[in-house]
C-alpha cells in the first residue's frame, strides 16, 4: 500500500513539472477588480504587456468590476486551477472579506499566492476648484461645515481603507462616496465633483504633474524625487498616516506548484527588467527585493496584512455594507 501511494505520489509530480514545461500553450486572462484608469488597472497592464513577453503568450487584462473587487475575486476562485485565470490585485483583498463577510470569501483561504510585484505611495490630492492649497489649509476645512467629501475606488478598495484612515487620524468627518474604481473617481475630482481623492502615485503623479489636480500630501518618510514640490504627510501635520500599498499577482487555490513556480520566475524576469524599473521609477513604485518575491513571502505577507488591516478597520470603523 505505501509503495502504491508513493508511486501515486511520483506520477502527480512528474505531470506536475511535464504540465508547467508545456504551459503556457494558449492566452492568459488576468482579472483586474475595478474599472479602468485606477492604479490597479495601470499596473496590471505594465505587468500584463511584460509578461507576455516573457511567456510567450498574450495576457489578456479584463475588467471584472463590483463590490471593491469582490466580483472579480469570486470570478477567480470559480475558474480553473490551471494558470490560465490570474487577478492583479493589492491590499484590498484584505480588505473585501470584513466589508463583505456574507460573502463566504477568505483570500488567505481561497487564493494562491504567485508573487508581489510592486509597493506603491498614497498620494492625497483635492480638486483645483476646491481651493485648498496645502494639508493644514485642508485639515482646518475638515473641521467646519460644510463637510469635504472624498472619492474611492469603491468599498473595499485600499482608497476606502485610506480615506477611513486619513478621517480617523485626522479627527475629521468627511463624505466617502464610492465609484467602480479610482479612475471614475479621479474623473470627477478634475471636474470638481469631488473634493478629494486619496490614491497611489500611480495614478495621482501625473495628473498633478499636469495640473489638473493639486497633490497635497506623500505617504513617504522623505518628498518624493518625482513630486518635490509635494510635502509629506508628517511636514502637513499628520505624521501618523504612512499607509503604502503592495500589488501582486494571485490565481485560483488548487493551481499546481510547479506552474505558481513559473509564473513567478517569470514575474521575477519581468521586475528585474530594466524597462520594467525604470517605469516603476517614473511611477514611484518600488519592485521588491529577491527575498519578497514568489508565493511563500507572499502568503506571509497577505496573512499578515489581513489581520492588520482587520485591526485597522475596527479602530476607524469600516463596517460591512
Amino acid at each position: 500500500m505505501l509503495r502504491f501511494f508513493a508511486g501515486c505520489l511520483t506520477t502527480l509530480l512528474i505531470a506536475g513539472a511535464a504540465w508547467a514545461q508545456e504551459f503556457p500553450s494558449r492566452p492568459i486572462t488576468m482579472i483586474v477588480g475595478v474599472a479602468p484608469g485606477g492604479t490597479l488597472d495601470t499596473l496590471a497592464r505594465l505587468i500584463g504587456n511584460s509578461l507576455s513577453k516573457t511567456l510567450g503568450q498574450p495576457v489578456v487584462v479584463e475588467n471584472t468590476t463590483g463590490a471593491g473587487g469582490l466580483i472579480g475575486m469570486q470570478r477567480l476562485m470559480k475558474s480553473e486551477p490551471d494558470g490560465y485565470t490570474l487577478m492583479f490585485s493589492n491590499l484590498s483583498m484584505a480588505i473585501i472579506p470584513l466589508l463583505n463577510p456574507d460573502a463566504g470569501v477568505d483570500p488567505v483561504r481561497d487564493l494562491a499566492t504567485v508573487s508581489t510585484v510592486a509597493t506603491v505611495p498614497m498620494v492625497l490630492a483635492v480638486s483645483n476648484k476646491s481651493g485648498i492649497k496645502a494639508l493644514p489649509d485642508m485639515l482646518t476645512r475638515m473641521k467646519s461645515a460644510p463637510r469635504l467629501n472624498f472619492g474611492s475606488g469603491g468599498p473595499g478598495t485600499t482608497a476606502h481603507l485610506a480615506e477611513g484612515m486619513f478621517l480617523h487620524l485626522s479627527g475629521s468627518e468627511g463624505e466617502l462616496i464610492q465609484y467602480r474604481g479610482s479612475g471614475p473617481a479621479l474623473t470627477d475630482l478634475m471636474a470638481g465633483v469631488i473634493d478629494g481623492v486619496l490614491d497611489q502615485t500611480v495614478t495621482i503623479m501625473p495628473l498633478h504633474k499636469d495640473g489638473r489636480v493639486r497633490a497635497v500630501a506623500v505617504s513617504t518618510p522623505q518628498r518624493l524625487p518625482q513630486m518635490p514640490d509635494v510635502p509629506t504627510f508628517a511636514e502637513g501635520g499628520l505624521p501618523q498616516f504612512d499607509l503604502a500599498i503592495w500589488n501582486g499577482v494571485v490565481a485560483p487555490k488548487g493551481t499546481p506548484r510547479p506552474v505558481i513556480d513559473k509564473l513567478a520566475e517569470a514575474l521575477s524576469v519581468v521586475i528585474d527588467s530594466p524597462e520594467f524599473k525604470d517605469r516603476l521609477e517614473q511611477l514611484a513604485a518600488q519592485a521588491p527585493t529577491s527575498a519578497q518575491r514568489g508565493p511563500d513571502p507572499f502568503a506571509k505577507l497577505l496573512a499578515q496584512d489581513t489581520k492588520r488591516v482587520a485591526d485597522l478597520a475596527q479602530q476607524i470603523g469600516l463596517r460591512p455594507r
